[in-house]
């Protein structure tokens, strides 16, 4: 490999007008201590999807899920945990808080099953919350697989973008929040009023509920 190297540079030199030959080029590379770096170990992703994407058949097929930000008036971050069914594109829940970890998360998911039945699938990008072992182990126990969209491309989880750009338009950039309580207060009225009068296009024009 370095053998290769020392033979391009001196190619590439002498196309420069170098007339110099090839262990010159090595030892002016020794003196100046440039060398070629290690290639060191390709790295995995924490967890891998255990299913293909699909596109959703029926309600409850696929839910896709992730976060949105925002701020309250003192400046402290308001982070959302927002998911949406991907057939109905009802979105099933907001929910508001400083901080939400993982075993938030996994509350809020169990709620969610509880009351309308765990889904087949559940898209996410590989954020540490939707990839942590209770997650992974409660997907696993409800027979739930999840579907990882690929690192730094959001358009594979087009369903929860397509919602979050809606969202942040008609709601979060109209309003000023004083609280996390008020926040919940808004947001949840803004949920409501999408699911039952916000006519969509890709709807025929009606609401998702």
């Amino acid at each position: 490999m370095h053998l290769e190297v020392q033979s391009t540079i001196h190619q590439l030199l002498c196309g420069e007008g170098w007339r110099g030959n090839r262990k010159r080029v090595q030892r002016v590379r020794r003196q100046e201590g440039l060398r070629v770096r290690p290639v060191g170990k390709r790295k995995r992703r924490p967890r891998m999807s255990v299913g293909y994407p699909v596109q959703a058949t029926y309600p409850g097929h696929i839910w896709s899920w992730d976060f949105i930000m925002d701020r309250t008036t003192d400046g402290r971050p308001v982070k959302m945990l927002t998911m949406v069914d991907e057939y109905t594109r009802q979105c099933l829940v907001i929910y508001p808080a400083r901080s939400i970890p993982s075993d938030q998360v996994l509350d809020t998911l169990q709620y969610l099953a509880d009351l309308k039945g765990a889904p087949a699938y559940i898209r996410s990008d590989n954020g540490s919350e939707f990839i942590a072992h209770i997650i992974q182990d409660w997907c696993h126990t409800a027979d739930v697989q999840t579907l990882y969209i690929a690192p730094g491309i959001p358009y594979q989880n087009g369903f929860i973008e397509s919602f979050h750009s809606r969202f942040r338009d008609e709601c979060l950039n109209q309003e000023i929040f004083f609280s996390i309580a008020e926040t919940r207060i808004v947001v949840e009225d803004y949920r409501r009023r999408y699911n039952e009068e916000r006519p969509q296009s890709s709807l025929g024009y009606n609401a998702p509920d």
